[in-house]
């Protein structure tokens, strides 16, 4: 990008005000000798600038936002898994200690482990609990390793005890952030995109899938607006920001999903239907959730409402499963009686 004539990079440039409808931005420059502040006319600015966006904080004070923000009982913390000292270095896979080809989770109903393969034979892992259970663990190094022994089996096979406590200590543990809001822009000058309009939890892995979407989507939208960037901005706001709280929603219900509800066997079954029903009757076009979220280009709203619409259709199939025998148990039993009252009604009239 540096390459491009109309391109210029400012680093350690803070934005500490806007003026939207003048289109005028400051910015707090830092070097090693002092700091000044910056005045910038603009045309458009566009704030990419994260979850806690500057941008977006600026950008209320000249829209009606509505905007929600919410943490989650859960703090997580990075773990690493290191690969094999000794593999055979004819076979590139034997340096992982587990099968680098899944996501491997290690469910705990109110927490969560998972690991992720990495190309040098390591996993990167993270434990996700909640905040009163962190604080107990910080105070009881003692406890850290028979708390995994119980909760994550197999773990301790992979982390010595001693890196355990280590990594648990030495690892940061950080909150995890869910925000909502809408408008996204203000009139021609001023729009956010990414985690300053729309940031999630991580469990659906659509943060930055649904922050490049958001940029597509925004240049769509000014593609076919080219005399009114106004219009432009107004109607990505309304197209985006119900997907944006779609997705959302849904890394949210992902979590319930991946650490208490993968151990259900009424959801197993579900799972099962969807896939053996999208593998070999594909002209229903049926899928599951899962894959039209991560391997599809449908609307994250419009993913909702179908996959609530498979979930009624495979509750009902279910419901009437089970029923039959009831249902058949009951007709067998209306006619053994008509027949027994019949005959009883004809023995009195002879």
């Amino acid at each position: 990008m540096e390459a491009l004539p109309n391109v210029k990079f400012f680093f350690n440039h803070k934005l500490v005000g806007a003026d939207f409808k003048q289109k005028k931005a400051w910015f707090e420059a830092k070097s090693q000798q002092n700091t000044e502040e910056l005045e910038v006319n603009f045309d458009l600015l566009i704030g990419a600038d994260g979850a806690h966006s500057a941008a977006r904080y600026h950008l209320m004070k000249y829209t009606r936002m509505d905007y929600r923000q919410e943490y989650i009982d859960t703090l997580w913390c990075e773990f690493t898994i290191e690969p094999k000292e000794d593999f055979q270095k004819d076979l590139p896979d034997s340096k992982f200690r587990i099968s680098p080809n899944h996501l491997h989770i290690w469910p705990g109903k109110e927490h969560m482990f998972i690991a992720i393969p990495s190309i040098d034979g390591s996993f990167t892992c993270t434990l996700f609990m909640p905040a009163a259970e962190f604080t107990l663990l910080e105070t009881r190094d003692s406890q850290i390793h028979p708390f995994f022994e119980k909760y994550f089996p197999g773990v301790t096979s992979f982390i010595k005890p001693e890196d355990l406590v280590r990594q648990f200590k030495s690892n940061p543990h950080l909150p995890l952030i869910s925000i909502n809001c809408q408008p996204y822009h203000y009139g021609s000058s001023a729009v956010i995109v990414g985690d300053a309009a729309h940031a999630m939890v991580p469990f659906y892995g659509q943060g930055m899938n649904a922050g490049l979407e958001s940029v597509r989507i925004l240049f769509s939208q000014l593609d076919a607006h080219p005399s009114d960037p106004a219009a432009a901005l107004a109607e990505y706001s309304r197209v985006r920001a119900p997907d944006a709280a779609a997705i959302n929603e849904l890394a949210l219900q992902n979590y319930i999903e991946m650490r208490a509800s993968v151990t259900s066997p009424l959801y197993k079954l579900r799972k099962w239907l969807e896939e053996s029903l999208s593998v070999y009757v594909p002209s229903l076009g049926w899928a599951t959730k899962y894959s039209r979220v991560s391997f599809g280009n449908e609307r994250y709203s419009e993913v909702v409402k179908k996959a609530e619409h498979q979930g009624k259709v495979i509750r009902w199939a279910l419901g009437t499963v089970t029923a039959m025998p009831f249902i058949g148990l009951g007709i067998w039993t209306a006619w053994k009686w008509r027949s027994v009252f019949g005959t009883a009604r004809l023995v009195i009239k002879k």
